[in-house]
């Protein structure tokens, strides 16, 4: 900044840009709960597909895809975040990105575990 403490141009671009990757970021995660949906709505639409093992195994498939976007996602979100400095806006801190990734991650090995545990009759 300035000796008046006036922001610069330069530093309004970079909060601009840190905006734009807190979207990305956001629209990533949208996008890795669809493969979620998309996963677990396959399983509800198909249990009585035979052999039994083929809507798990495409519903767990899309899970690992949400898994790998997620990940991938918090990962440039972070190294975007560790480049840039925050000069008016109040940027995200990472460890809430990495919690939000995990959390998503979490949700689902736990519903790749239920697809391929319980027993829907």
């Amino acid at each position: 900044m300035t000796s008046s403490d006036e922001p610069t141009r330069g530093d309004l671009a970079e909060d601009r840009t840190i905006l734009a990757n807190e979207r990305t970021f956001g629209s990533w995660m949208r996008t890795s709960l669809a493969c979620i949906a998309i996963g677990v709505g396959f399983k509800g639409l198909f249990p009585t597909m035979e052999p039994a093992w083929v809507p798990r195994a495409i519903a767990t498939g899309f899970l690992c895809l949400a898994v790998l976007i997620i990940l991938a996602a918090e990962r440039r979100a972070a190294a975007m975040l560790s480049r840039l400095d925050a000069h008016v806006v109040v940027a995200a801190k990472g460890i809430n990105l990495r919690l939000f990734a995990w959390l998503v991650t979490l949700g689902a090995v736990a519903l790749t575990v239920a697809i391929w545990t319980v027993k829907v009759e």
